[in-house]
């Protein structure tokens, strides 16, 4: 079969090559490829990386082989999972506690937008607590993640406050349930008090973000998008008293956790319309350059999807 490998000059122009057909163990499930999405941690392993690696952790296709050990649905049965970074291949073997079945409104680019930035998403939201009735400021918010979050904040009662790094990036946002869409130089002065923050950003926005955190709020970041040291205000302790830090990785969440049950509950909050994964690039599975160079390049509003 084919997948791509990570090239040999470092740079985006992946190629499929021949690899071996996926040996799956007992608990996972052999599905056909039909839709991948790019993350920006994917970039970032591609700078990393030694040539031939392989990458890809959303994945949405068909089962063409169901788990040895029962787990997991049958063959025929269309599925949407987190692969273990060989997902832009052919065919992969996927562990059943990362898959779930789609609804049968759910196309192939939808589904594979969703595992990584639904996840991260929930799960940020999760260590916030409840979020009824209180003020959530979502940094990174043009970003697959960031849309998800705001939509799951709304959702869940939340009035939220949405930064990106553009007054382009923030198209959009209100129609997903921002009450405010600002960029990072306006945000500190145009927000005011925030409950929670979630941020993916770091750097000099986490900082300034986290000034607005009120005292027994929430911080819980997901990424550092800017490549900088972490830095919190001199007084951030005394300042704001019983302020939460929390560091939410989410390959550390699905080791201690199924997740396939709450991606099959994010799917169907998808298929009712409650959720939009946000596909803002669809492109040809046999050329993921034109996508990565787009995600380097900040020009992705959402998810960027290759489709098979």
């Amino acid at each position: 079969m084919l997948a791509h490998l990570t090239p040999d000059d470092g740079g985006l122009r992946l190629r499929p090559s021949p690899v071996p057909e996926p040996e799956p163990r007992p608990d996972q499930a052999v599905v056909e490829v039909r839709a991948v999405s790019v993350n920006r941690g994917d970039l970032s392993l591609l700078a990393v990386l030694p040539p031939g690696s392989r990458l890809g952790f959303d994945v949405a296709g068909t089962v063409v082989r169901a788990a040895a050990d029962g787990s997991g649905p049958p063959p025929g049965t269309r599925v949407a999972g987190v692969a273990e970074q060989d997902g832009w291949s052919e065919r992969v073997a996927l562990a059943t506690t990362r898959l779930a079945p789609l609804p049968d409104d759910v196309e192939w680019a939808a589904a594979a937008a969703l595992p990584v930035a639904g996840l991260t998403a929930l799960y940020a939201l999760r260590h916030a607590g409840s979020v009824l009735g209180r003020r959530v400021l979502v940094t990174g918010a043009s970003g697959g993640v960031g849309r998800a979050a705001v939509q799951l904040a709304r959702a869940a009662g939340a009035e939220v406050v949405a930064w990106a790094g553009s007054a382009e990036r923030t198209k959009g946002l209100p129609g997903l349930g921002a009450a405010t869409a600002t960029t990072y130089a306006e945000g500190p002065r145009a927000t005011g008090p925030v409950d929670v923050l979630v941020d993916s950003v770091g750097g000099d926005v986490l900082r300034s973000a986290y000034g607005l955190v009120v005292p027994r709020g929430t911080v819980v970041c997901y990424g550092n998008t800017l490549r900088t040291d972490l830095s919190l205000p001199f007084d951030w302790g005394n300042a704001r008293p019983g302020v939460r830090l929390r560091y939410l990785h989410l390959f550390d969440e699905m080791a201690r956790r199924p997740v396939g049950r709450d991606l099959a509950a994010l799917l169907r909050l998808v298929a009712e319309g409650g959720l939009d994964p946000q596909v803002s690039y669809t492109g040809d599975w046999t050329d993921p350059e034109p996508a990565l160079r787009r995600l380097v390049e900040r020009r992705i509003n959402g998810k960027a999807v290759l489709l098979r």
